[in-house]
Parts: C-alpha cells; sequence; structure tokens
C-alpha cells in the first residue's frame, strides 16, 4: 500500500465529512478527469464545481468511508452519503465504489460507481422506482445535474 496515495484519499473523504469542498478540490490534478452515473465526464474545475455545488446544497447530509487502498499508480475506496434530495425531500442512502488514478501526489482520476435505478428510487420514489432503470429517465436526471452545474457555475461568475 502506497501510504501517501491512501492518505490523500482519507484526505479527500475526512474534507467529504466536513463539506469542505476546497479541500477536496485541492486534492484533485488541474486536469482531473471524473465521472459517475450522473457526471458521465467532468474534467478540471468543472469537477471542483461539481463538489462545491453538492456540499453547499447538501441537507441532513452523512458520510462514511472505508476499504481505502492505494498503490503508486491507482486506488479505491468505498464510501455511503446519506442526504436528501432537495428536490423531493426523500433521504437517499447512496452507496458508492471509487476508483482513482495518481500522479504526482494528486488525483488525476476519478470513478464513482452506483447503481443508478436503486439511486432514481430513492430520489424520485415511485417514479424512479418504476422508471429509474429506461435510459430516458436516467438522461433526464444526467440533463437536470448538468443545468444544475452550469447554473451554479453561472451564479460564481
Amino acid at each position: 500500500m502506497n501510504q501517501d496515495n491512501a492518505a490523500l484519499i482519507q484526505r479527500f473523504y475526512s474534507a467529504f465529512q466536513q463539506l469542505d469542498a476546497e479541500t477536496m478540490a485541492s486534492c484533485y490534478a488541474a486536469d482531473v478527469r471524473f465521472s459517475d452515473p450522473v457526471f458521465t465526464d467532468l474534467r478540471g474545475e468543472n469537477a471542483a464545481d461539481m463538489w462545491r455545488m453538492l456540499t453547499r446544497r447538501a441537507k441532513d447530509f452523512s458520510l462514511t468511508f472505508d476499504r481505502i487502498q492505494a498503490d503508486q499508480e491507482q486506488g479505491s475506496a468505498q464510501w455511503v452519503a446519506t442526504y436528501v434530495f432537495t428536490q423531493t425531500g426523500n433521504t437517499v442512502v447512496n452507496r458508492i465504489d471509487a476508483r482513482f488514478k495518481f500522479a504526482e501526489g494528486k488525483i488525476v482520476e476519478h470513478r464513482d460507481q452506483f447503481d443508478m435505478w436503486r439511486w432514481a428510487s430513492q430520489a424520485l420514489g415511485i417514479k424512479g422506482r418504476l422508471l429509474g432503470w429506461a435510459p430516458p429517465v436516467q438522461n433526464a436526471i444526467r440533463g437536470q445535474a448538468a443545468k444544475s452545474l452550469a447554473q451554479f457555475q453561472a451564479a460564481r461568475e
């Protein structure tokens, strides 16, 4: 295990627990690539802004993480975020598997994986349970997330 890269993952999620997006962003390389089932391809400052948006909007948020592993080039962790999805008021418990790539003491790639249908079932209620598996619904979720990020970024300028 590479202790420096393991410590970097620890720092990232400890900051996330405190809703400290600036410390999270400082763990990333300037040209980081982030993806998950909702934000499928964010690069650089867009990835940092996603965390800024999510931490500022977090409601009744808690996070746990474990199973950190890291070597010189890559790493992984598992984390669970619990929060209220503000658009519906529903509580979400999202279990995520994270994969990282490192270079020069920073995260250069971060890929989160979770069950989109399970997330939609919790966040959207009955509509998500019935239709959250369907590509049009998942694409609508992605579109709304991208729109929210663009609005957040525009408001900061």
